[in-house]
């Protein structure tokens, strides 16, 4: 079976430990544009798009940011499918209608998530748990969007057509997780910073890599999609 080609947008400053974790988790050939460097590709011929986490939020007025949502709003268009992570949660959010705020506040840790059986959640418990990282939130989902997954802080996964995603980070390991943390210190007490690392431990990390299987449910529907075309194709063919 030809292997999928998967447009990899790495919107992390320092892409080092995104970059170790989905081409650890995602089985697919990934093509690696470093968006938050202004590299976007030249057009659409992948058979899907991931966008992942970033230290920025949507709504900064930054170039690249800007040509970002551009390039993300014409993929949509042209019909590729998408799955969003954290900060790609937010900004397909934002560029599908919906609204993204502040919070005020960070979720993070490990913490516990309910989904509503969408096909991106197939194999994994109704409650389940993922490491969070956030400040920001989508506030509205964009219109015609399902809500897939939520929890107290709000919502953490929509779906509108081939786009799905999810605001926690399922492809974290326990080095990146401890990291992430300790770059908050100028934003959280010491004493929840020093809560949120000792809660990083082996028995959370191996309750959270349930949610790893939403990356191969993301791969067959994207594989199923393009099966599809490619029937579709060939019978207007013959």
């Amino acid at each position: 079976m030809t292997r999928l080609r998967i447009a990899l947008l790495n919107a992390a400053h320092s892409g080092d430990h995104t970059r170790r974790n989905f081409r650890r988790e995602v089985d697919a050939d990934l093509v690696e544009f470093d968006v938050a460097d202004r590299e976007l590709p030249d057009g659409f011929a992948f058979d899907g798009c991931i966008v992942t986490g970033s230290r920025a939020s949507v709504y900064w007025d930054e170039p690249w940011i800007g040509e970002l949502k551009q390039w993300v709003g014409d993929a949509v268009e042209a019909g590729l499918p998408f799955l969003g992570v954290c900060y790609g949660h937010q900004l397909l959010a934002d560029v599908l209608g919906g609204r993204v705020e502040g919070m005020g506040d960070y979720e993070i840790g490990y913490r516990t998530v309910e989904h509503d059986g969408s096909r991106l959640f197939e194999g994994v418990d109704e409650e389940f748990t993922v490491f969070t990282t956030h400040s920001d939130r989508v506030a509205e989902l964009p219109p015609g969007a399902d809500l897939i997954a939520r929890n107290d802080y709000g919502v953490h996964g929509f779906r509108k057509g081939d786009v799905f995603t999810v605001q926690f980070h399922p492809e974290y390991d326990m080095e990146t997780a401890r990291t992430v943390t300790e770059g908050k210190d100028d934003q959280l007490s010491a004493e929840r910073l020093q809560g949120v690392l000792d809660g990083v431990t082996e028995e959370n990390f191996a309750a959270a890599c349930e949610a790893k299987t939403l990356f191969d449910n993301f791969l067959d529907y994207v594989r199923a999609q393009s099966e599809a075309e490619v029937g579709a194709e060939t019978a207007a063919d013959d």
